[in-house]
């Protein structure tokens, strides 16, 4: 796997483990901020398919 596809991954996956964090704890910032670093990783997969 090359480092883009790993530095993709890395972002959807700590996207996610903000928005359910801030699920949990009510948090609708690190929520916000959980799908802002999820759609960041999906950028540069779109990026890289491109």
């Amino acid at each position: 796997m090359g480092s883009t596809k790993v530095k993709r991954k890395a972002n959807e996956v700590a996207g996610e483990i903000r928005q359910a964090l801030g699920n949990t704890n009510d948090n609708q910032e690190m929520q916000g901020r959980g799908v802002a670093h999820e759609a960041k990783g999906h950028a540069q997969q779109a990026k890289g398919e491109a």
